[in-house]
């Protein structure tokens, strides 16, 4: 009697949603609020070509995370209008909005398609034709992520990676700013670092247990996901060390060589987050960062001396 009663509790129908509040609430919680602070990465081509405060770049800048929040969002909230009747099985994701009946499935896809429509239809009209094509991009490879390259060994890793470095190079796309090489490098594998960590975390607090988040990590090995973020850590510090080390023909006059310095507090921040990777705690990136103290001083101390080698202090 009690399995049938769990049973039961797992298939049974959502409660019926309150009309007002309670739904504005569930959109809210659906579109991930916690998530948004990876939207801040569409700063950081500005701030290392040192454009990063003048009137036109944070008009753009504030214009460029209000439309891409809003993209991210929409996925999110198709996702979990796609996935409410598998949600509603989970022990954890039953609790989600959609899976729990506080938004209805259909206020679900219609939020999420008007989010999708309005972020590259205002992109192209208050930015530029560019931007409007990377979100575009951005919305079509999430979605079909969502429909089935998540369950694609190796493409999911690499779809997750390009959303990561897609944040990135918008906001230089937005400003017409030149992506280097070494900016392209460092970013990419930096994100297919953390992404590869999160995974290994979750397939080793998995391993030996019944119900997988994500099935497709019972095709991966730990050995396996182990090998990608240690390589992707490698590449991240290695094209970080090369740009360091590029004077690029320009002859620096600050008061010390912060370009170089800095791949010491970049190189420390790679070793710290490591050891969360390597103990397979490594979760969501914002909250490995903000919950050790170490790891956002580090993190502190870098942006400081980088904001110092751009400035040319």
């Amino acid at each position: 009697m009690a399995e049938r009663t769990v049973l039961l509790e797992h298939r049974g129908t959502p409660p019926v949603p309150a009309r007002t509040g309670s739904l504005v609430l569930g959109l809210l919680k659906t579109a991930r609020p916690r998530q948004w602070v990876k939207n801040l990465l569409v700063a950081a081509a500005p701030a290392a070509a040192g454009r990063l405060f003048s009137r036109h770049a944070l008009t753009q800048l504030g214009l460029v995370l209000v439309l891409f929040t809003a993209c991210a969002a929409a996925v999110y909230l198709i996702n979990d209008a796609r996935d409410a009747v598998a949600d509603r099985a989970h022990p954890v994701k039953r609790h989600r909005p959609v899976a729990a009946g506080q938004v209805p499935v259909r206020v679900a896809y219609t939020a999420g398609g008007v989010l999708a429509v309005l972020g590259p239809a205002l992109a192209a009209w208050l930015s530029s034709p560019v931007t409007a094509a990377l979100l575009t991009a951005y919305l079509g490879m999430q979605l079909a992520y969502c429909v089935s390259l998540k369950h694609v060994l190796v493409v999911d890793l690499v779809v997750v990676t390009t959303g990561f470095l897609m944040r990135a190079m918008i906001g230089g796309l937005a400003l017409g700013i030149p992506l280097s090489r070494w900016f392209l490098i460092t970013t990419g594998f930096g994100a297919l670092f953390m992404v590869s960590a999160k995974r290994y975390s979750e397939a080793v607090q998995m391993t030996g247990k019944t119900g997988v988040t994500r099935g497709l990590l019972t095709e991966y090995t730990t050995g396996y996901l182990r090998f990608v973020w240690q390589l992707a850590a490698g590449v991240s510090v290695l094209g970080y060390c090369l740009w360091a080390l590029e004077d690029g023909g320009v002859h620096s006059t600050g008061v010390l060589p912060w370009r170089q310095l800095s791949m010491v507090a970049f190189i420390l921040a790679v070793l710290r987050y490591a050891v969360f990777a390597d103990r397979g705690t490594a979760g969501e990136p914002e909250d490995v960062v903000l919950r050790d103290r170490p790891l956002a001083l580090i993190a502190l101390v870098w942006l400081a001396m980088y904001g110092l080698a751009v400035a040319n202090w």
